[in-house]
């Protein structure tokens, strides 16, 4: 473990400025991004694509992202964090109008591809610069604001879009029709909006340290065989992770359908299992902050986990509803563990290539997941596949709770005074 780095405390960055340059853009961004998504298969079928182009539409976000976590690595490293997301502002903004003007399925699925590519960037840059800017001890509590921020994004976006696309609804002969390119024009208005922000923010100056060495890029191969240890036990937990968190979105309305719910209550269900999924980043942050990683990532998936393997025992919309209240707890308490514990880990010279290789762990992970669960529905099991999501979830937690250790000096206050750390995180006289 030899990433240990050395930051000055004479100065850190407010709330303030953290706010203006990072978690506002961030939501801002990811309502955008959040009004746009529910309305991409609809926005395909009315392009004359089947239903099964248009499932695949949807799949291609998600595949642009893994495809992209790399190279949005050597990207940022290029170009610099602010950089990058100035950057991936205006590509964002590009490909949403070709969105919105496209004339047929096909090219509407490539920007949707690149779409998701982008969107990497941008995530990783801002996990990146906040990492950058922000001392160890205070490291878990923006970054888990990091990922409150993406949640509420994700949440406020698509009442946003809804609204906006009811609001301005086409008269036809048949009756009112949705205003499905509403919802791409208020995306690309809030991402002029990102970009404004980042740009009008100055690079914040910060005396959180020198790092040790300078910036370099380097082989993704160079990544993989210099932490083949971690990425072959750490790495296996950060890609059940993925793929534990995406089983709400394809687990709770399958299930519902299964035992006969109407959609309304299936999206009431899922509405609220995504409001508490929002609201409780903040207190586990602060615990990461104080006690270590291991007091919130294992709690997490042992939660969310145990939740999971209880939805086939669900047989009522308030059974369901509990089920999905406690997969929200479980979820909402993990906001951004894996984003930090991969910021520990980092090593400063390669940082951003460095989480963009975790990410696309996760991202991988979060990809199979819902395969896994229709993998079960399509051989009338669907119990089975939800079951074996659920055991991953509780795997997961075990190998961090042995792993984390060997990796983090974070992991909990015992190594924090091993390596030369305070109890909360702060750098002992001996390290300065």
């Amino acid at each position: 473990m030899k990433n240990i780095e050395n930051f000055s405390e004479k100065k850190e960055l407010t709330f303030g400025q953290q706010f203006i340059s990072v978690f506002l853009p961030t939501m801002v961004y990811e309502i955008g991004i959040g009004a746009v998504t529910p309305v991409i298969p609809l926005f395909a079928l009315e392009l004359h694509a089947s239903p099964g182009v248009a499932a695949l539409i949807v799949a291609l976000l998600g595949i642009g992202q893994v495809a992209g976590d790399v190279p949005a690595g050597i990207l940022a490293t290029r170009l610099g964090d602010r950089k990058a997301m100035l950057y991936g502002s205006i590509a964002t903004l590009i490909l949403l109008i070709l969105c919105a003007f496209t004339p047929n399925w096909w090219i509407f699925a490539i920007a949707t591809f690149f779409l998701g590519m982008i969107n990497s960037l941008f995530v990783l840059a801002r996990q990146s610069y906040l990492t950058e800017v922000t001392p160890v001890h205070r490291r878990s509590l923006s970054l888990s604001m990091l990922g409150g921020m993406q949640r509420i994004g994700s949440l406020i976006g698509p009442f946003l879009g809804g609204l906006i696309m009811s609001i301005f609804a086409i008269q036809t002969s048949h009756g009112s029709q949705d205003w499905l390119q509403g919802a791409y024009w208020i995306a690309a208005i809030l991402t002029c909006v990102t970009f404004l922000v980042v740009f009008m923010i100055p690079e914040i100056e910060h005396s959180t340290g020198k790092i040790i060495g300078e910036k370099k890029s380097v082989k993704q191969s160079f990544i993989l065989k210099n932490h083949a240890r971690m990425f072959a036990t750490l790495g296996i937990a950060i890609i059940l992770v993925g793929a534990v968190r995406q089983t709400s979105s394809t687990a709770i309305p399958l299930w519902a359908a299964h035992i006969g719910l109407n959609a309304s209550t299936t999206s009431y269900v899922f509405g609220l299992a995504n409001l508490l999924d929002a609201m409780l980043f903040y207190p586990a942050g602060k615990i990461m902050d104080r006690y270590g990683r291991m007091w919130v990532a294992v709690p997490s998936m042992i939660i969310l986990g145990s939740a999971i393997l209880f939805i086939p025992l669900t047989h009522s919309a308030w059974s369901i509803a509990i089920v999905s209240l406690v997969m929200g707890l479980g979820n909402s308490i993990g906001a951004g563990m894996i984003m930090t514990i991969s910021a520990d880990i980092a090593p400063v010279e390669y940082r951003p290539q460095f989480l963009a290789t975790t990410r696309l762990f996760g991202d991988v992970g979060a990809a199979a997941g819902p395969l896994i669960v229709a993998a079960g529905a399509a051989i009338s099991w669907l119990a089975g596949g939800i079951w074996l999501l659920g055991a991953s979830g509780i795997t997961s937690a075990g190998i961090m709770a042995i792993t984390l250790e060997k990796f983090t000096p974070h992991a909990n206050q015992r190594t924090r005074l091993k390596y030369g750390f305070t109890k909360d995180g702060r750098i002992s006289r001996r390290q300065k």
